[in-house]
């Protein structure tokens, strides 16, 4: 990420925010809140002007980012063409993936606008997992039943539509 600013919150109030932002998480969601306060301590916030990138194809930036407010575009691109994905919203997570292992991302992420991000890397994560390793099964389910349920919505909302993708799917297997 770029163009990292001070955000004009209160130490208290924004740390009070990003509380209460984990706190809605699906990633955090199922934790205790002692450890959510370590994780809202170590988040960073950060600014993007529109059209900065927040993460590229095929980089391992090790981040995984909440959009708190503002609006960014997931690319993929392809044989040199970029193809717009979907756009990613306030109140999004995005990339906790990330922060279990080494991830090289299958998009770029890009402000369309002026965007502000709170950011946990997947060194904070590691090392604060480190002193809680019995909370890492809590974050290993509540991916998994993320998975399931886009899985699922897929299959509800896209299936009749897309014969082909049906033969892709499956994702809830592994």
């Amino acid at each position: 990420m770029s163009s990292l600013e001070k955000n004009n919150s209160t130490p208290a109030s924004e740390f009070q925010e990003n509380l209460e932002i984990l706190r809605q998480t699906y990633f955090f969601s199922g934790l205790p809140l002692e450890t959510l306060k370590v994780f809202a301590y170590l988040c960073k916030r950060e600014k993007l002007k529109g059209g900065e990138h927040i993460f590229r194809q095929d980089e391992d930036d090790g981040q995984a980012l909440y959009i708190i407010d503002g609006k960014a575009r997931l690319e993929r691109q392809d044989n040199g063409k970029t193809a717009v994905v979907r756009d990613c919203e306030t109140g999004e997570f995005i990339g906790g993936l990330t922060l279990l292992g080494e991830k090289r991302r299958l998009f770029s992420l890009k402000a369309v606008e002026d965007t502000t991000c709170l950011v946990l890397n997947r060194e904070k994560f590691s090392k604060t997992m480190e002193q809680f390793p019995h909370l890492m099964f809590k974050i290993c389910k509540a991916v998994a039943q993320n998975i399931d349920t886009w899985e699922e919505r897929f299959l509800t909302d896209r299936a009749d539509q897309c014969g082909e993708c049906l033969s892709k799917l499956g994702v809830t297997l592994i």
